[in-house]
C-alpha cells in the first residue's frame, strides 16, 4: 500500500443509474468496494457519489483567437476540475495537449486532433483548412495523433450563398470516415444545419456535434445507425446572439440560426424519444467559458429529457462511449460527492462537496 491515504466513502455511491452502494474504498487511487485489511491514515467523505463527469465536447488548449499557451490551457483543465469535470473528449484543439496526461491534478482527455475544415469556411486559427481531395490525408493524419476521434467541420456558412451550406461532397466524407475507421477511430463532426446530416450519417459518420438541423425525416436514420448527438445547448443559446450580428451582412444565415435555436428543445426530446444516444457535452473553448457541464445538464433537462437519463449522459453512459471506466472495481478513483441525490435535482451538480481525481481529494 503507498503513502497516499485510504479514502472511506459513505453515504451513497451511485455506480449505476439504480446501482446504489453504502460505500467505496479507494486505495493506492484505484476504487475498491471491500474494506482494505490493516487501513491506516483512512480520510473519510460523506454524500452522494457520482464517477466523474463527463463533458464530450470541450477545447482545451483553445481560445477566441485560435491556440492558448500552457498556463491558459492548465487554467481552463483547472476550471473543468472544479466543476466536477473529470473526463473530457476534447473535441477539436490546435494545441498539443499531452502534456496534461503527466498530471494526475488534471482532468483525463480524450483528444480528437486538430478541426479540420473547408478553406476559408471555419473559424480562422482553429482548423486545418483544406479542399476535399486532400480530406482523407488529414483525417489519417488526425486520427493517428488523437485518442480514437477525428473532428470534422460538416457544414459553415458560405458566403456567397448567404447561409450555412455543407462542407464537403459525400464522396470524400466517405472515403475520409473509411479511412478512419480503418485506423481505429470514429468519426464527428459540427453540423448546425439541415443539409449535410444525411450524407454525413450514410457515410458512416459515428457522431453529430450541436445536431440543430436534425429534422423528424432524419430522425429514423440517426436511429438505425446508431449516431450519437452531443446538442452542446449552452452554446446553442448563444444563437440569437450572432444572429443579430450578421442580420445587415447576412440576412438569410440569421433567419436560419434562429431558427434553429428556437426548435432546439424540440430537436433534443425528439432524438431522445427515438432513442438517440445523447450526451453532455458544453463547448467549451473559444469563445465559451469552461466549467459549464452542470448548466448543459440542466438544459437536457428542460428539454424534456428525463433527469437519470441527463445524468447518465454525463457520468456513467458517457464513459462507457466513451470506453472509459466509472466506479468498478480497481478503476483510477475518480468521483464528485455532493450535497444530495442528483438524480432527485440536476441542479445539485454545480455545487459539488468533494471532487475525488487519481484518489486525491482536490482541495
Amino acid at each position: 500500500m503507498s503513502d497516499r491515504p485510504v479514502l472511506h466513502v459513505k453515504g451513497r455511491v451511485l455506480t449505476g443509474p439504480e446501482d446504489v452502494r453504502d460505500e467505496l474504498w479507494v486505495v493506492d487511487g484505484r476504487v475498491s468496494h471491500d474494506r482494505p485489511a490493516g487501513a491506516r491514515d483512512v480520510r473519510t467523505v460523506e454524500g452522494w457519489a457520482l464517477p466523474g463527469l463527463v463533458d464530450a465536447h470541450c477545447h482545451v488548449g483553445l481560445g477566441p483567437d485560435g491556440p492558448v499557451d500552457a498556463e491558459t490551457a492548465e487554467k481552463q483543465a483547472l476550471t473543468d476540475r472544479e466543476a466536477g469535470t473529470l473526463l473530457i473528449r476534447d473535441a477539436g484543439s490546435p494545441s498539443d495537449t499531452r502534456w496534461v496526461d503527466d498530471r494526475e491534478d488534471l482532468p483525463k482527455i480524450v483528444r480528437a486532433g486538430r478541426h479540420i475544415a473547408r478553406t476559408r469556411r471555419y473559424i480562422r486559427n482553429f482548423a486545418h483548412e483544406i479542399e476535399p481531395e486532400d480530406l482523407v490525408a488529414y483525417v489519417a493524419q488526425e486520427a493517428r495523433r488523437g485518442d480514437g476521434w477525428v473532428k470534422l467541420v460538416g457544414d459553415w456558412i458560405d458566403r456567397d450563398l448567404g447561409d450555412l451550406a455543407p462542407s464537403w461532397p459525400r464522396d470524400a466524407v466517405q472515403a475520409a470516415i473509411a479511412e478512419a475507421h480503418r485506423l481505429g477511430a470514429r468519426v464527428t463532426a459540427h453540423c448546425f444545419a439541415e443539409d449535410s446530416l444525411q450524407d454525413l450519417v450514410e457515410a458512416g459518420i459515428d457522431c453529430i456535434e450541436h445536431a440543430t438541423g436534425l429534422t423528424e425525416e432524419l430522425i429514423p436514420l440517426f436511429a438505425a445507425r446508431g449516431v450519437a448527438i452531443v446538442p452542446t445547448l449552452v452554446n446553442i443559446a448563444t444563437f440569437p446572439r450572432l444572429a443579430a450580428g450578421g442580420d445587415a451582412r447576412f440576412p438569410r444565415w440569421s433567419a436560419h440560426m434562429r431558427r434553429l435555436h428556437e426548435r432546439r428543445y424540440d430537436t433534443v426530446r425528439s432524438a431522445y424519444d427515438a432513442g438517440i444516444p445523447v450526451y453532455v457535452g458544453t463547448d467549451a473553448g473559444g469563445s465559451l467559458a469552461h466549467g459549464l457541464v452542470a448548466g448543459e445538464v440542466a438544459e437536457l433537462v428542460t428539454a424534456g429529457i428525463p433527469a437519470v437519463d441527463a445524468l447518465a449522459a454525463t457520468s456513467w453512459a458517457a464513459r462507457a462511449w466513451l470506453g472509459r471506466p466509472g466506479l468498478e472495481e480497481g478503476a483510477p478513483a475518480d468521483l464528485v460527492v455532493y450535497e444530495s441525490d442528483p438524480r432527485a435535482d440536476v441542479r445539485v451538480l454545480a455545487s459539488p462537496r468533494r471532487v475525488v481525481l487519481n484518489g486525491r481529494i482536490v482541495e
